[in-house]
């Protein structure tokens, strides 16, 4: 039997803490295993009880999420252990916290009015090593990205994709998943896979969710 997925919570607002803990110890693959009401206690929460993945709230008192974040994950780097996998809470749609967050090294962010069924699924997606972006989230965050000031819309990186992997970033960056690509591009799932992962090396983009920010900062995605 696989041993269940280990979770922590840090956010400053008791009754959500209670409402996620009771949501994530009812699933039987799940365990809940701390809980933080600010950014510090989050640092000493990942260190003692070495969660698989932590839910983080990015507004809070003393430390924000977004410090706690950078701070949890080069902890991790300096003793060579794994990184746990940390989803950023907002209770906005998009805002640039929650790309801040996601550079820091966040695997995605959910919205903290997210349906029960989804988070549960969000947390078990970045366990499994895929980044996770709030439902609906990709038009807001091309029009964040549409109003600001304009950036040069093709930087040096990009040119060094190949044609090909030049249309597989761009279905990637709509949010298609890699059985998708592959269905529309007639390709096996591994070569997309292949792809994606040049196109992750050749830009220094660390997973899919950054590729998104990527192709929206720069204007990549009509």
């Amino acid at each position: 039997m696989r041993r269940p997925i280990t979770v922590a919570l840090v956010d400053d607002q008791a009754l959500f803490r209670t409402g996620i803990r009771m949501l994530v110890s009812s699933q039987p693959d799940l365990k809940f295993v701390g809980e933080a009401a600010n950014g510090v206690e989050g640092i000493a929460i990942a260190a003692s009880a070495r969660p698989d993945v932590i839910l983080m709230d990015i507004r809070m008192p003393v430390m924000d999420g977004i410090e706690s974040t950078v701070a949890i994950l080069s902890a991790a780097d300096a003793r060579g252990g794994v990184r746990p996998k940390i989803i950023v809470l907002t209770t906005f749609d998009l805002d640039e916290a929650a790309t801040r967050a996601i550079r820091g090294g966040a695997s995605g962010f959910l919205l903290k009015d997210a349906e029960p069924e989804f988070l549960l699924a969000a947390i078990r997606t970045v366990y499994a090593g895929t980044s996770v972006i709030a439902a609906a989230a990709t038009r807001e965050l091309f029009e964040h990205f549409d109003s600001q000031p304009g950036a040069e819309p093709e930087p040096q990186a990009f040119t060094t994709l190949t044609s090909r992997e030049k249309d597989i970033f761009l279905l990637a960056a709509r949010g298609l998943s890699n059985s998708e690509i592959a269905g529309g591009e007639f390709l096996s799932e591994a070569t997309v896979k292949t792809h994606i992962s040049r196109i992750l090396s050749k830009l220094s983009l660390r997973d899919r969710v950054q590729l998104v920010v990527y192709a929206f900062e720069h204007r990549l995605v009509e």
